[in-house]
């Protein structure tokens, strides 16, 4: 048993596990993160909360949806200081290591780290902006053990993904493990992602036992990453999958290319909604219109109630 394993076999398994809901967003995904919102709040229970962090310049704009089980954050309570964001460039420059500049999509997988590793809750569902809920849920519900299930396709990522092949790696070597070969990798990316807080420090305190340096640096270095290959990577392989409940399906109906939805395209998709789904994500880089969308929801709670 390795000194990352010994940390999590010391944590008890709750028999009532907590959940928090947590939504990084910004000024042009505010509509759609108040649908995901109002979902939240009306698909988990009273103890729920949903936590959106969004950049300081949009704060105003998403006040209105604070309130008892809505807490809005600032981006930068969860960045180091020496990390300053360049507004027009949608990326930040850390003043540790100035280069390269740290990617507005990293800047915000750090983002989430930063708030995983600091929440209370046993269960923490990282939730975008363009996924509402659609039917109750419980941190039981990816947690039936206690602690939330590994999401793993096994052998998904192959040479046709190259840009996932780069986030194994660049997750190998902040976690001091050997390059992955050439053989097929398990994808750990889905919609949405359940973590262990516990299990995401230990990570993190790893990463920089590994590097020398603070995690955050080292993650903001990196050109390519994916925070949730990097948690499956070291899920599997420094804390061993034997420690972990794992699934092949996070109960959401997924649209991710990157095309627009017309009204009946919308229908065929949520005609085809499982019994066990609970979310509808619709990637907002498919510029679907947010009435068409609306009105297509509403559509299916008529059909459904």
């Amino acid at each position: 048993m390795n000194e990352d394993t010994e940390q999590l076999a010391e944590n008890h398994v709750p028999c009532r596990p907590t959940l928090a809901v947590v939504t990084p967003s910004y000024a042009p995904d505010r509509d759609l993160c108040e649908d995901l919102n109002r979902s939240v709040l009306e698909f988990t229970g009273p103890e729920v909360l949903h936590h959106i962090v969004v950049p300081k310049e949009d704060v105003a704009l998403f006040h209105p949806l604070a309130g008892d089980r809505t807490v809005i954050h600032r981006t930068d309570r969860f960045l180091p200081r020496s990390m300053i964001r360049v507004p027009p460039l949608n990326a930040w420059v850390n003043l540790r290591r100035p280069f390269p500049p740290v990617r507005g999509w990293i800047g915000q997988q750090i983002v989430k780290l930063s708030i995983a590793s600091v929440l209370e809750s046993d269960v923490i569902l990282l939730v975008d902006s363009d996924t509402v809920l659609v039917r109750p849920l419980t941190a039981s519900t990816y947690a039936p053990s206690g602690f939330p299930a590994l999401f793993r396709l096994d052998s998904a990522v192959d040479e046709s993904l190259p840009r996932h092949r780069l986030w194994h790696q660049s997750s190998r070597r902040l976690l001091g493990l050997p390059p992955a070969g050439s053989a097929a990798l398990p994808d750990y990316i889905c919609w949405p992602c359940a973590w262990r807080p516990d299990i995401v420090r230990s990570m993190l305190t790893r990463i920089e036992r590994v590097t020398g340096r603070n995690w955050s640096d080292a993650v903001g270095g990196e050109l390519y990453f994916s925070e949730m290959i990097l948690y499956g990577v070291y899920v599997e392989e420094v804390l061993g999958l034997a420690s972990i409940d794992q699934t092949a399906d996070m109960r959401c109906l997924s649209h991710s290319e990157e095309t627009p939805l017309d009204a009946p395209a919308l229908d065929i998709l949520l005609a085809s909604l499982k019994e066990s789904d609970l979310a509808v994500m619709i990637s907002a880089k498919s510029h679907t219109e947010l009435e068409i969308r609306r009105r297509a929801l509403r559509r299916f709670f008529d059909r459904v109630d």
